[in-house]
């Protein structure tokens, strides 16, 4: 099969193929096809990848020899011309807020693999793209804090005196979260750490943070998929009042709280914020749905009245771009690896994986919630 990526819009810097999985591509005997000047985002010339054995050649021939096109986010439908009829669009495809991207794929008869909705087992773990951008988004999330607040992170001792070190609270402890917690325990911060579901307290104690407990009423816990339940609006509202107390407590404070498919839960309302120090720091990582904090702007930074900076930047792992393009092209490749036998995609029947990230194939939707929510927005 012959194997290419789609060129990325100008603000994301990763890209869905590297010089090294296109050794492992050609090692399983595919062909990778593509086009001149794919690399520069990462000042990776044409020379490198052919090195690895990928043919470079203009963007339209690249196209059109695909059997899989490889993406990093949602093209637009017209990034999907000269695709052929069958080819497989594989990669970050956010269905439920690109329904021009998903009505295009299954006009032009395009099978589009959406690794969103990737399985969450154990098995599935080295194709799991979510998992591995969300780490670099939590160590990012620690490292924009650090450059911003107006103090140091850890205890320091001085002739002059003794600092206190900085506060750091986490909402949120899934994958993210925890290495956001790692990362700044490792820059010497205090770290407190929430999350609705219980079961994670002894991750975050394991890496020397403090657990939150707040009593929200009713059912929590996670998701058989191990994602956080849905809070209702009630839960929610007690749990802002709860946490206003921590977060003003706390110098850095990063939200890390999504539901797939949904709008991103409003966590920390604009009273919260008010009440953290002059200087403090927010990081919002839902910034692009919507955002847990009363107050971001997607794609910027706004410093409220009191002097609080929120941060709704994204996306994140783009600001490491060349690690996370080593590991989201890892996934891809994992996912090829896996689904095809001999050239010929796994059945949907037999494969939990491929049948679940087969997002649309044959000029139909197959995911029933994104094909509700199409048939509603038609």
């Amino acid at each position: 099969m012959v194997v290419t990526g789609l060129p990325s819009p100008p603000e994301e810097r990763r890209l869905a193929l590297v010089p090294p999985a296109v050794q492992r591509l050609i090692n399983m005997d595919h062909e990778v096809w593509l086009p001149q000047g794919y690399g520069s985002s990462l000042n990776l010339g044409d020379e490198a990848f052919a090195e690895a054995g990928a043919k470079l050649v203009p963007p339209s021939e690249a196209r059109a020899g695909a059997d899989i096109a490889l993406v990093v986010s949602p093209p637009e439908p017209e990034a999907l011309e000269g695709l052929k009829p069958g080819t497989f669009v594989m990669g970050f495809l956010d269905p439920f807020f690109s329904l021009p991207t998903v009505r295009a794929l299954a006009d032009a008869k395009l099978r589009g693999m959406c690794v969103e909705l990737m399985p969450r087992s154990t098995y599935a773990q080295k194709m799991d793209a979510l998992s591995s951008q969300a780490s670099l988004a939590g160590y990012v999330a620690v490292v924009l804090a650090a450059e911003r607040i107006d103090k140091v992170l850890p205890m320091m001792s001085t002739p002059a005196g003794t600092i206190a070190p900085a506060r750091v609270f986490v909402v949120g402890v899934g994958v993210a979260g925890l290495q956001a917690i790692a990362t700044a325990k490792r820059l010497g911060t205090r770290v407190d750490a929430y999350d609705t579901r219980p079961v994670v307290a002894e991750q975050v104690r394991s890496l020397g943070a403090r657990f939150v407990e707040f009593d929200l009423g009713g059912d929590q816990g996670e998701t058989e998929q191990g994602y956080a339940k849905a809070l209702t609006e009630e839960q929610l509202a007690r749990q802002r009042e709860q946490m206003a107390k921590v977060v003003a407590q706390s110098d850095v404070v990063i939200t890390t709280a999504q539901v797939f498919g949904r709008p991103a839960p409003r966590i920390l309302d604009a009273a919260a914020i008010s009440g953290m120090k002059p200087g403090s720091v927010v990081i919002d990582l839902a910034a692009s749905t919507g955002g847990n904090v009363e107050g971001t702007v997607p794609g910027e930074e706004v410093v409220t009245d009191e002097g609080v900076r929120i941060v709704g930047l994204h996306p994140l792992p783009a600001s490491v771009a060349r690690d996370a393009s080593l590991m989201y092209a890892a996934n891809l490749v994992f996912l090829i690896e896996h689904a095809w036998d001999d050239g010929v995609l796994k059945s949907v029947d037999e494969d939990d994986i491929v049948d679940s990230v087969l997002l649309t194939d044959e000029g139909a939707v197959r995911h029933e919630a994104v094909r509700a929510q199409m048939e509603a927005s038609a």
